[in-house]
């Protein structure tokens, strides 16, 4: 058994330049932890597989295509692979949310 204190995962550098924590990484799948602190924001980027969000705190919106929601704790988003997608945090508290790339990537995130 492994147990992972996602507190204690330092966030890596990213071209978001937000806090990212990878927690799990295997060579079946990824999930990272990300934070958003008010007024943060993810660059728009495309992934080059399905992605799932699910919110673990707070209040965000989530841009996926041509589609754009506010979303809060504890809901499930669904992403396809490569359509642009982004998370903005216009509240006024931290916004997080756990994303699980399932297979996991095998080419990078492509910034738009």
């Amino acid at each position: 058994m492994i147990i992972t204190d996602v507190a204690q995962v330092v966030s890596g550098p990213n071209p978001h330049h937000v806090d990212a924590r990878k927690i799990y990484d295997s060579p079946h799948a990824m999930a990272v932890v990300i934070t958003l602190q008010p007024g943060e924001s993810l660059k728009k980027h495309i992934t080059p597989v399905d992605v799932f969000f699910y919110v673990l705190e707070g209040t965000g919106i989530v841009e996926i295509g041509d589609e754009r929601a506010e979303v809060t704790k504890d809901n499930l988003v669904e992403s396809p692979a490569r359509i642009p997608h982004r998370w903005i945090n216009e509240s006024q508290n931290v916004f997080r949310v756990l994303v699980v790339k399932v297979p996991k990537p095998t080419e990078e995130t492509k910034l738009l």
